[in-house]
């Protein structure tokens, strides 16, 4: 799964690269025809959405340590496997369900002994329990949840597919190892999904960003989650509130479904 893509504005760090064309729907982000093509179009060069490593660079090596095995989940073209490699994190495998993108990828980054690019689905990974120490992942969640458009109300078919993927995460952690998740989506929306004691983890954040902020979330496997986490988490499950209109988001980041969703 890549990353979200474009709105009319970038975020700091993001790249000069032409806009791609758009899709019809917002649904078709969710498509991996779609990334296909757009990888085709676009090719490997680097697009940074929530903005280049160096918008939360200190934020992010707070959570690492020197030897780290990190897996990335949808990884998309964006340049922070390689980012990360330079800092002497030279033990990152990479992922994304498009093969277009990871043999682009694969070879803008061959010089990179350290990097490896899987083709693979983040609902299903092929690694064996307590692999990494950290699994990353920036956008690739946001870009599943594309067809919801009330945030205190999504839908199950959505809340099963984040389980899915978020229960492959806690499975390849080692305890004590950390999920970091970089988002728009706000606390009051976003808490609900991780704050699940099934995934044996504890939760916080903190945030990035001037104009508008972006969130970065932060799960240590083996820790408890505080009770207000876990009166959170039991609200996902709780019955929907009444229909809200959607809100509008701050257009900074990319492409159009940004201003439609919270989540």
């Amino acid at each position: 799964m890549a990353t979200p893509s474009y709105s009319h504005h970038r975020a700091a760090g993001s790249g000069s690269m032409d806009l791609p064309r758009l899709p019809d729907s917002n649904v078709r982000y969710r498509d991996r025809c779609f990334w296909d093509s757009r990888y085709r179009e676009v090719g490997a060069a680097p697009a940074e959405w929530f903005g280049g490593l160096s918008c939360f660079r200190e934020q992010l090596e707070a959570e690492l340590r020197p030897g780290d095995r990190i897996l990335v989940l949808g990884c998309g073209n964006s340049a922070l496997s390689s980012d990360l490699f330079q800092l002497g994190y030279t033990d990152v495998t990479s992922i994304d369900y498009s093969p277009v993108c990871i043999a682009g990828m694969r070879a803008r980054y061959s010089q990179c002994q350290g990097l490896q690019w899987v083709v693979m689905d983040a609902r299903d990974l092929a690694f064996a329990d307590g692999t990494f120490d950290v699994v990353l992942e920036k956008g690739t969640l946001d870009s599943m949840m594309v067809a919801e458009t009330d945030p205190w109300n999504v839908s199950p078919e959505t809340t099963a597919l984040l389980d899915q993927v978020l229960k492959e995460v806690s499975r390849v952690l080692r305890p004590g190892g950390r999920f970091i998740s970089i988002t728009f989506a706000q606390p009051h929306f976003r808490k609900r999904h991780y704050a699940q004691p099934a995934y044996g983890w504890s939760l916080r954040h903190s945030t990035y960003g001037s104009d508008f902020h972006y969130f970065l979330y932060v799960m240590c496997k083996g820790q408890e989650l505080s009770p207000t986490d876990l009166a959170l988490g039991r609200r996902l499950h709780e019955l929907p509130c009444p229909a809200r209109p959607p809100s509008v988001l701050q257009a900074l980041d990319s492409e159009d479904y940004l201003s439609a969703i919270e989540l």
